[in-house]
């Protein structure tokens, strides 16, 4: 049988994740912002994996088979952040409705 007072530490733990919750969004969309990723020219393969919405993995995959152009500095690999502009830009495609109307 619940408390009251299990029902306040329910509602403040909830009340407490999603404040949480609001600053970890916060915090990344800070970090995504194309203004302050726009300046640092190269990206790390992670910093280029967020900003794609992809894993590590997925774009190294895509650096080895050549869709995605890397720098390598000594022995770091970065990505130009123009190179995952051209990117996004050549995968855009037009949609259309079933109906053959176009999404607006």
């Amino acid at each position: 049988m619940l408390r009251r007072s299990d029902c306040d530490l329910n509602g403040f733990l909830d009340e407490l994740a999603n404040r949480l919750a609001e600053k970890v969004v916060d915090k990344l969309e800070e970090r995504l912002r194309p203004d302050s990723v726009s300046r640092q020219r190269l990206l790390t393969v992670e910093q280029a994996a967020t900003y794609l919405g992809r894993s590590p993995a997925a774009v190294q995959h895509m650096i080895a088979s050549g869709k995605l152009r890397a720098v390598r500095i000594d022995r770091r690999v970065a990505i130009d952040l123009k190179d995952l502009e051209r990117l996004v830009e050549a995968g855009k495609i037009e949609s259309f409705l079933p109906s053959g109307r176009r999404l607006e």
